[in-house]
Formats: C-alpha cells, sequence, structure tokens
C-alpha cells in the first residue's frame, strides 16, 4: 500500500489489490475516511468513514486539493479508468 501524500497528519494511501471505483484511504491518528476520487469533471465523495466527522472532512478536502494528482497515482497502479 504505497502513501500518495503525506500532509496535516493525514496519510493518503491506495492498495495494490483494490477495486473500481477509484478511492484513496485517508489515514490519521484517529480515522480513517474511504474517498472516491471521482474524475477529472467529478469532485471527490466520501464513501465510509470510522473516527471523527470532522478528521472526515479535512480529508474529504485535502483529496479535493489533490485530486488531479490522485488520480494519476491510482492509474500508475491500478491502469486508466
Amino acid at each position: 500500500m504505497p502513501t500518495i501524500l503525506r500532509k496535516d497528519g493525514f496519510r493518503i494511501v491506495i492498495y495494490f489489490d483494490d477495486h473500481l471505483p477509484c478511492h484513496v484511504h485517508a489515514i490519521s491518528g484517529d480515522s480513517e475516511t474511504k474517498i472516491n476520487l471521482g474524475d477529472r469533471a467529478h469532485p471527490p465523495t466520501i464513501v465510509e468513514h470510522r473516527g471523527k466527522r470532522s478528521s472526515a472532512l479535512k480529508a474529504l478536502q485535502l483529496v479535493v486539493e489533490h485530486q488531479n494528482e490522485l488520480i494519476t497515482a491510482w492509474e500508475e497502479i491500478h491502469g486508466s479508468l
């Protein structure tokens, strides 16, 4: 599971053996949030979350800010969408 991004106390990871739709896992000390990346025309969305709601919202904002970079990483690991 490569860590694609570390920022603001979060690790954003993509698992090698994961499935579509393309998504990431945002992990912090007190939570884990699964976020669909959407595509370059649609924004990311939260799929599931464990922990504080405020952490999920921060994770979503981080993924929104880095959406294109994360989609590119997903494509490099799993192939094109």
